[in-house]
């Protein structure tokens, strides 16, 4: 019997996309309908013109429906921005019983209390993703049902969002007569398209590049340590390109993508770009090396200041299975040499291996946070058959 498709739908930056996702015979997820259309009223992936933003998502859902033959009235929802950040949170539960032995009950609380947290009046909890548990003094302990203690302890990182500028997005989507499911955030989303469990047990970075923001995550033994979002993307290189030639945002664009580079190129950088002629702007050149500068410097600048957070943390010596990067800016030139160079480890593109109908677009990458959306909605289904169960699901798919 033929199961009810999942519908995800992305407000990025740059790009709208509304995705249509149905399990094949062997249970994997395949694309069957993708919509996609220029963002406009989105500004670091938050709304600023209401009407722009939801006329962009209905001609995206338009598309979508034409060529999956289906028909749109809900989606799963992704969420980014500067004001969503992950926190570390833990819970005490006091065992009762007379042996002192945990229980499943015991653990069922300790993950309702998790989920309940408290938070500031303009604060909403995306997620609650699972760290390790602690039975008295002793932690690390994955699964503590049949042992004794006093203490039962679960820690775990929350992904907080602005109430609001969440609310807004939604808005945007209901203002077409469409019902959100659930929120859920980009990073989260990405690391289940692209990801393998190999990599989150033996230590992985994921950068998710967009047009207005940059997500990363740490994975190590199977689990989640670090979230963080930066409200810097490949729309601040356009901008710094723009100022330093004197050109319109549109031109920079284009030059960053065509002839851009995260390194400078000694060989390259000897050249000039020539500019030809458009309607109200003549032709001229501009210097290939200054190009390289100019977005080497932007780029060293943001993954730096990811390497700062890991080097505090303590998670950059965790990366056995090196950097993957998702998002448009994954195609930049160099940009993987660059992640080499400061993390001092490995760098790939991840493009989505655990969703199918992805191999044939261009830069599949930049499909990384719709293709996860559609799996996260599609494993929660299957599960719950709930909206609760969008949030129970992470004990499936991360481990724990």
């Amino acid at each position: 019997m033929r199961r009810d498709p999942v519908v995800a739908l992305e407000i990025g930056t740059s790009r709208t996309v509304v995705c249509v996702g149905e399990p094949d015979d062997n249970g994997r997820m395949r694309v069957t309908g993708l919509g996609t259309y220029p963002t406009t009223g989105v500004r670091k992936g938050q709304i600023i013109d209401f009407k722009q933003a939801s006329n962009g998502v209905e001609s995206a859902r338009v598309e979508a429906e034409d060529k999956a033959e289906v028909s749109i009235w809900q989606a799963l929802i992704s969420a980014t921005g500067g004001h969503i950040e992950g926190k570390p949170y833990r819970e005490v539960l006091p065992i009762e019983s007379s042996d002192k032995v945990v229980c499943q009950a015991d653990m069922t609380d300790l993950d309702e209390l998790l989920s309940t947290p408290p938070l500031e009046s303009e604060q909403v909890l995306l997620h609650s993703l699972h760290q390790s548990y602690s039975v008295d003094d002793q932690h690390g302990v994955s699964d503590p049902k049949g042992m004794q203690c006093k203490m039962l302890e679960r820690s775990a990182i929350n992904i907080q969002a602005n109430k609001n500028r969440i609310d807004n997005l939604k808005r945007v989507v209901e203002d077409i007569k469409m019902d959100v499911i659930d929120v859920a955030f980009d990073g989260v989303s990405a690391s289940l398209a692209v990801l393998t469990a190999a990599q989150k047990r033996d230590g992985v970075l994921l950068i998710d590049l967009g047009a207005g923001t940059t997500t990363a995550m740490t994975f190590y033994g199977q689990l989640i340590s670090d979230i963080f979002c930066l409200g810097i993307g490949g729309d601040h290189t356009t901008h710094d390109i723009a100022t330093g030639f004197n050109i319109p945002l549109m031109r920079a664009e284009q030059v960053k993508c065509k002839h851009g580079s995260a390194l400078v190129n000694s060989e390259v950088s000897k050249g000039r770009i020539e500019l030809p002629e458009e309607v109200g702007f003549d032709n001229r050149t501009i210097s290939a090396k200054s190009l390289q500068v100019i977005i080497n410097a932007r780029m060293d600048e943001l993954f730096k200041i990811i390497r700062a957070r890991l080097d505090e943390r303590g998670f950059l010596c965790q990366l056995g299975a090196g950097v993957v990067l998702t998002g448009g800016g994954a195609y930049l030139k160099g940009v993987t040499e660059l992640a080499e160079r400061i993390f001092g480890t490995s760098c790939r593109i991840g493009v989505p291996i655990n969703v199918d109908g992805f191999d044939n677009l261009d830069k599949p990458a930049s499909y990384a946070t719709i293709a996860g959306l559609v799996k996260y909605g599609f494993d929660a289904n299957s599960r719950l058959k709930t909206k609760s169960g969008f949030w129970s699901m992470f004990k499936s798919l991360f481990g724990w």
